[in-house]
Formats: C-alpha cells, structure tokens, sequence
C-alpha cells in the first residue's frame, strides 16, 4: 500500500523512527543503483562512525524517549523547611538514567569504478543529528562531507527532514521543505540543488559517474514508496496524531483534507 502523500511523507520523519527509514532508504538506492550500474561500477553501503556522550546536543534525537522518561519519573517533591530538613539524618537515594557514551553508524552509499576500486560517488541520506548545531553526528558529517568535496568523488546529499539547522545556503534558494544537492566534481563550487515542497513528488536525481559515462538515475520516490510498502508503514503510522515535527498551519489544513479524502481521518 503506497503512502497517502504524494512526496515526501511528513509523519516518516519522527527522529523516534528515523533510523529504521534510514537503513530502509539506504539499501534501497544502493539496489537501485547496481541495476544500472553493472558491471563497470557498483554500490555499497559504508559507515560513518561516531562517538555521542552526555555531552552531546544531539542526544535528544538519538534516545528521546530516555530523556523524557528520566523526567517524568521523578516528579517535584514536597517543599521542606530547611530546619525539618537538616533533621533527616541520611539522604535517600533515587534512581536514575545514565547517559552512557553510544558509538553510533551512520550508512551512506558509495559508486565504486569496478575495475580501479576507487570511489566515484558519495551518496548521504541526512538524519536529525546531522542537522542539529554542534551535534556530534552534524561535526563528523560535515568533516566527511568536507573531505568528499575536496576529493576527486562527486557528492550527492539528500535531505529529506524538515527540521533542524539546513546544510545547504537555502537562504539563496527557493523555498524548500526537503532539498537534494548534487555537486560534480568537474562544476565545483558551482553545484545543483532541488528545493522541493511537501505536496511535490521527489525528483529523479542524476547520480554522476565518470567522465564520458551517463549519468545512473536515481527515481528517490519511487525508492521511498518501496521502501514504505516493504516497511508496512501503513500498519506502524498514526494518521488520526499530528507528525512529528508538526506542520505549519497551511500544510496542515492540506494534509488534514488530504487525510480525510483517503478515509485515514
């Protein structure tokens, strides 16, 4: 069953859930791309690893839910006077959550040239902590993204979450809910963005290869609603609940009709 939005589904970008479209969408493209693609080049699927601790302003869309629960499980006690407290001759303890260091993946694909084993295309799904300021996950994706760029691979960044810190100048664009960046190496700086509003179906993306060869095609919706069918979203998604992150007033009137048009509402 294929989603009720025509594009990008706002109720898929839940940070509670993202992790599983990620892997999801990821393996997608890779399949995708190595239809194409055989037998001079292939795709795979890398890590990008890093270390998140207490510390780090992307743990709330690593593990919200323990952030929440940690609060909600020790409500505000009785005021007590100073003097009644000194009395109490032991402090009594509480229990808590601790944050521990978590090594976190983060999958990206890479274009291999079959023959010389060199990277031709780096392909980035970005997920919340890419997009959240200072993050751990936002500092080790702009050093990957940093270290492609300067590199003989081309580049191509898709995001498709509304919410957080935009990693492309949209200040110079058209407005965008999602954007998808493609920079060849041979154009550098000059690169090509897709600005792409929720009610628009995503793009066919062109995926760069070597000099002389045509472009692979990358249809990033038709991966998207395979990758909804494959995930059953439409038994896990709660239509009658607002998405997270919410919508604004204008977005939501139109997914409320549309909703109610498809008897989900």
């Amino acid at each position: 069953m294929p989603s009720p939005f025509p594009g990008m589904d706002p109720y898929m970008e839940d940070p509670a859930g993202w992790p599983n479209l990620h892997v999801n969408l990821i393996t997608e493209i890779q399949a995708a791309l190595n239809r194409q693609l055989r037998p001079k080049y292939y795709a795979r699927v890398e890590d990008r690893v890093y270390i998140s601790d207490q510390d780090d302003p992307g743990r709330r869309v690593i593990a919200p839910d323990v952030r929440v629960l940690a609060r909600e499980e020790q409500p505000p006690g009785p005021w007590v006077p100073l003097d009644d407290a000194a009395a109490v001759a032991v402090a009594e303890p509480v229990e808590v959550v601790t944050l521990i260091e978590d090594e976190i993946r983060e999958a990206r694909v890479e274009v291999i040239d079959a023959s010389l084993r060199q990277v031709v295309t780096v392909i980035e799904v970005l997920s919340p902590t890419n997009k959240v300021p200072s993050a751990r996950g936002q500092q080790s994706y702009r050093r990957k993204r940093a270290e492609v760029l300067a590199s003989d691979s081309h580049w191509v960044e898709i995001d498709l979450l509304r919410d957080g810190e935009r990693l492309v100048a949209a200040e110079l664009l058209p407005y965008g809910d999602y954007f998808v960046h493609v920079s060849r190496v041979e154009r550098r700086p000059s690169g090509k963005v897709w600005p792409i509003r929720l009610p628009q179906r995503l793009p066919v993306v062109p995926i760069p290869l070597r000099t002389g060869d045509a472009d692979a095609k990358l249809d990033l919706q038709q991966a998207l609603n395979r990758v909804y069918d494959r995930s059953s979203y439409d038994l896990t998604i709660d239509y009658g609940s607002e998405p997270v992150p919410p919508l604004p007033r204008e977005y939501a009137r139109w997914a409320d009709r549309l909703l109610r048009e498809k008897g989900l509402r």
